[in-house]
């Protein structure tokens, strides 16, 4: 969190600043500048080039203007803005929580494989399966984005993370960016 203080003292006055983070406090993040207001949240999706979808998180100080300049900034990049306020996990990582947890879930009890849940949700309309997605974002971000969500909502049983995804992480089987996830995959 120290590094926008850092980067506010080598950037220019009234230089804005903005964070892809999927779940740290946007507002906690501003609060480190002297100017808060020019301080926003940028969240793209995995994988970026083909998700449309673009979070512009904004805190209790952030500008109306900044937040319109954001907008305008994703709409020119043929993304698809949503503009909202910071909150755990924000919108869409708040509402993936159960896609995500489920599925780990049905494994834990031996009701399918990771094969045919990421099979049975692709047919079903999205993209990925949340094995696959979670290998794409890495075990290690999905992982610690369950647990911020999970602690700043008070810890509610429906969303305590997956012991599976925890050993994952401790394997160092974080996805594609290791070779190994879920699925195993060519190291580049």
């Amino acid at each position: 969190m120290q590094l926008f203080s850092k980067l506010e003292h080598i950037n220019p006055e009234g230089t804005v600043f903005v964070t892809n983070t999927s779940s740290l406090s946007v507002t906690a993040l501003s609060e480190k500048i002297s100017n808060p207001y020019l301080f926003a949240g940028l969240h793209f999706f995995n994988p970026a080039p083909l998700m449309k979808l673009v979070e512009i998180v904004k805190s209790p100080h952030t500008a109306d203007a900044l937040t319109d300049t954001l907008v305008t900034i994703v709409e020119e990049l043929d993304k698809t803005p949503v503009v909202c306020n910071d909150s755990p996990g924000f919108i869409v990582n708040r509402v993936a929580r159960p896609f995500y947890l489920e599925a780990l879930y049905l494994l834990e009890q031996n009701a399918s494989t990771v094969n045919n849940i990421d099979e049975l949700m692709e047919a079903t309309g999205f993209r990925m399966g949340p094995f696959r997605l979670m290998d794409l974002i890495g075990n290690d971000i999905n992982y610690s984005v369950s647990c911020i969500v999970y602690e700043a909502l008070g810890k509610p049983l429906r969303l305590k993370p997956s012991s599976i995804q925890q050993n994952k992480v401790n394997e160092g089987a974080l996805g594609r960016k290791t070779g190994k996830g879920y699925y195993e995959y060519p190291v580049k």
